[in-house]
């Protein structure tokens, strides 16, 4: 029988067969056991530390004494009879608790769900910080013996080898939960909590695993630099960020559910573990996600929606992940994205963010308000996101003179050369990433429109008037012409002939973009005092509430000038970059 289904493993994944068979050795399943059956004893034991023995306090929990007692120390308190107060807590500390009145119910109860809630942390931190760990060491082992290159030639599909290293790779962890699964699923029940909340549980744990292992292999096959420093920086990395959000909900900031930092904590498990299961962190006002909002939609109000809208989040973020994963693992060469992936991702991103920026918090703010409380986390978002698209979509210096050179010969799939330039690979992209800038300013644009139209509804005195209309309209073109300067920067020194030209680029764009401000600050420049300087940084915003329209414009018009002469070059050097060599060597180049 065993046989069988070890040929039916065989028939419909052999990546995953070959994985198994190099993991599920005798010596490493009787430890796999053996270390979950040490874990349940040892978890089931410690919550009996607090067993109500012979010398159980009359003021303990389980005591069904325990009120008749307060109530006559709270009287003897406000009598502030102190030798009084004195004889009966002799009393107290020389008396014990029947064991006939020991609400036994209510203590096996609660024992069985500190058992349940202590596995329902410990699976969260396993599964996602040792199966992270296992997969990118993987992932470096099978590259430093060159197995890797093997099995990218093997005639399976990338879906198929993907899914067996995720399946198998993890196994003697898979193993260890399940093992310790009878106990926590006993325990949820005897806990008296509801069969369908702890479903929901284990389908958010399985779909975190998922999300995780597939960014764990992303990372592992576009990090080989790191070396074998790969699994740790990898695991380091999903511990710290389980870390932060399990403090954060533990320490119960009720304020943080109302902006777009929430769509961060949807990737921790810990928010919907403490919406499902209320006592996680004996919190008296529950969970955040009760008022979490998207668009103003009441996300929290139901279980079903806060459980469903997880599970989706977690399904489109794996599916774009694996994406890249395909485009990633034949070729190691190649971009994690394409431009035209590009686009959707910073569509979803806007639509997201913004999403979870739109909430009506405790005291019901208005659209600005919203907003602006939000603006420094929009801002970040944005600048990340279109910092790294520059890194991942700009081509190296052989694919655009690839690119240059056999276009005309009809290469490119695209007929004329803007619409290489916006979906081709190899060509520049700067095109590409005006797109994302304009597509990620929509929602900003939309704003200020809509802005008006609400202030003019109510009646009220516009938050924004037209001289400050048009300029946060200056502001927001003139940092998407610092972004587009950035970018023609970086594929610039992409184009040069020097070894580690990414290297470069990436320490030449961090020069720029944050040694002038902090070199502003720090001989006292403010942007404040000196909202003129500050215009010309990476940060333009901090200066625009005291610059004017005037100032603002004109550097606007710096900014563009700069921008014309980089393109300048650009085009100057992707001409030179797909001459012939001939046609270079007859004009002496």
């Amino acid at each position: 029988m065993m046989l069988n289904l070890i040929d039916k493993i065989g028939d419909w994944n052999p990546q995953l067969l070959r994985e198994l068979k190099g993991r599920l050795k005798f010596f490493n399943v009787a430890i796999a056991f053996a270390t979950s059956l040490l874990l349940q004893l040892v978890v089931f034991l410690y919550q009996l530390r607090e067993f109500p023995g012979d010398r159980y306090s009359l003021t303990a929990t389980y005591c069904n004494l325990r009120q008749v007692y307060q109530q006559q120390q709270n009287r003897l308190y406000q009598q502030s009879n102190q030798s009084i107060i004195d004889e009966f807590n002799n009393f107290l500390s020389n008396n014990f608790c029947p064991q006939n009145e020991i609400n036994w119910q209510l203590w096996w109860r609660d024992h069985w769900e500190y058992i349940f809630l202590s596995f329902t942390v410990i699976f969260g931190f396993t599964l996602l910080v040792a199966g992270t760990y296992l997969l990118i060491n993987d992932l470096a082992k099978e590259e430093t013996r060159g197995t890797l290159n093997f099995i990218r030639l093997s005639p399976q599909s990338e879906t198929s080898i993907l899914t067996g290293k995720l399946l198998g790779v993890p196994s003697l962890i898979y193993l260890a939960v399940l093992v310790a699964v009878p106990l926590h699923l006993w325990a949820g029940l005897s806990a008296q909590i509801a069969f369908s909340y702890i479903l929901s549980y284990y389908a958010i744990l399985i779909a975190s695993c998922i999300f995780f292992y597939s960014a764990a292999l992303l990372f592992g096959l576009v990090s080989r630099w790191f070396s074998g420093f790969q699994p740790w920086l990898g695991s380091g990395a999903v511990f710290l960020f389980l870390l932060i959000t399990f403090q954060i909900t533990s320490s119960d900031h009720s304020g943080t559910s109302y902006n777009s930092t929430a769509w961060l904590r949807l990737f921790a498990p810990w928010d919907v573990t403490n919406y499902l299961f209320a006592n996680l962190f004996h919190l008296n006002k529950g969970s955040n996600l009760k008022n979490l909002q998207f668009f103003y939609l009441p996300l929290g109000r139901g279980f079903v929606s806060v459980v469903g809208f997880h599970l989706l989040n977690f399904g489109l973020c794996s599916y774009g992940i694996l994406q890249a994963l395909k485009r990633c693992f034949r070729n190691p060469q190649a971009s994690i994205i394409s431009k035209k992936q590009s686009y959707l991702l910073v569509a979803f991103c806007q639509l997201i963010t913004w999403g979870f920026a739109l909430q009506n918090g405790n005291n019901n703010n208005t659209w600005d308000e919203q907003v602006a409380g939000n603006f420094v986390l929009l801002v970040v978002y944005n600048l990340v996101l279109i910092l790294s698209l520059i890194a991942v979509l700009s081509p190296h210096r052989q694919d655009v003179q690839d690119w240059a050179r056999y276009r005309h010969q009809g290469v490119s799939n695209y007929k004329s050369v803007w619409q290489d330039l916006i979906w081709s690979e190899k060509s520049p992209a700067l095109v590409a990433i005006a797109i994302n800038l304009t597509i990620a300013a929509i929602p900003w644009l939309v704003w200020l429109v809509l802005t008006s139209v609400v202030d003019a509804n109510n009646g009220r005195t516009e938050i924004v008037n037209e001289i400050d209309r048009f300029k946060v309209l200056l502001t927001i073109a003139l940092s998407i012409s610092l972004m587009m300067i950035y970018a023609t920067i970086a594929q610039l020194i992409l184009l040069l002939k020097t070894p580690k030209r990414f290297f470069w680029a990436i320490g030449t764009l961090g020069t720029v973009m944050f040694l002038p401000p902090m070199i502003l600050e720090f001989i006292g420049i403010s942007s404040w005092k000196y909202s003129t300087v500050w215009m010309f940084t990476t940060f333009p915003w901090t200066a625009v509430e005291y610059a004017g329209v005037t100032t603002v414009f004109m550097a606007l018009l710096a900014d563009l000038s700069v921008l014309a002469l980089l393109n300048f070059q650009l085009i100057r050097q992707v001409r030179l970059a797909g001459e012939s060599a001939t046609k270079a060597l007859l004009a002496g180049r």
